[in-house]
């Protein structure tokens, strides 16, 4: 998803995948995956799929290191792989943390999470993943768990779109539902920022991320209109368009994306 980090998280985080491999009896191989600066690093290991997160000692915990582990309270009628053991530890300042899930067979919709084309999804794949919205915004938003905070879309809405905000209606969402994070399955992967959110929120970043195809967008705000029609989803559409241009200084697929979210709250 991101390129590799420098040299010393490299071989840092190598080592820890190496370590958590051992610990579970398996070895890492194939394509490395990266996070953000190296936070995380991915791959298939044996059957399964081993995922090593890190943080500064101490400054482990909190919402992003638990939310892989929270997410297995979540209802099975959301697809995702299930994980199936957790290992913790520390060493040389670092807290680690490795993660053994069941191996996802089916490639990501797209390698980066923008859609540069139609992925050609059929219909039952778009009825599937509005199951698994619904399923997903029927279970009580957690009270301490925070996709979006309501602090932050009162300042950022219409600070960037200029669009005022109203009732909020709140709901579970994945929190970061965009193309390299779904497969053809469809499975939903990467549950580290799941929480409450604007209704409609997950819904929104699948259709926002696809506007650089317009005629694949309109599909996909048709697929989704049973959610973004609905009037409380409208907070959803306007908190990611906020975020898409707060970052597009600093997140290239952003900068890409800025002109036709400028074009679609012209329209709203």
């Amino acid at each position: 998803m991101f390129e590799a980090p420098a040299p010393a998280t490299v071989d840092r985080m190598l080592a820890a995948q190496h370590h958590a491999a051992d610990t579970f009896g398996l070895r890492a191989t194939g394509r490395r995956v990266w996070g953000y600066r190296g936070r995380t690093l991915s791959s298939a290991a044996g059957p399964h799929w081993l995922r090593v997160v890190c943080a500064e000692a101490g400054a482990e915990g909190g919402t992003l290191w638990n939310g892989p582990s929270t997410s297995r309270t979540l209802p099975t009628s959301v697809p995702r792989p299930d994980l199936f053991r957790i290992r913790d530890w520390t060493t040389e300042g670092y807290a680690y943390r490795a993660e053994l899930y069941a191996f996802a067979p089916d490639p990501t919709v797209s390698p980066r999470p923008v859609l540069d084309a139609d992925p050609g999804l059929p219909e039952t794949w778009w009825k599937a993943m509005t199951a698994a919205l619904d399923a997903l915004a029927d279970v009580p938003p957690p009270a301490d768990r925070e996709a979006v905070r309501g602090e932050y879309l009162r300042r950022v809405i219409p600070q960037f779109t200029g669009h005022q905000v109203d009732i909020v209606t709140w709901s579970t969402a994945h929190g970061d539902l965009h193309y390299g994070n779904v497969t053809r399955g469809p499975h939903i992967l990467d549950w580290e920022g799941w929480g409450s959110a604007p209704y409609g929120y997950d819904a929104a970043t699948l259709y926002i991320y696809a506007l650089l195809n317009p005629a694949t967008a309109a599909r996909i705000r048709t697929e989704l209109s049973p959610v973004l029609d609905r009037p409380e989803a409208r907070t959803g559409l306007l908190t990611v368009c906020a975020q898409v241009l707060q970052a597009q200084d600093r997140v290239d697929f952003y900068a890409e994306l800025a002109g036709p979210v400028h074009e679609l709250l012209a329209r709203l």
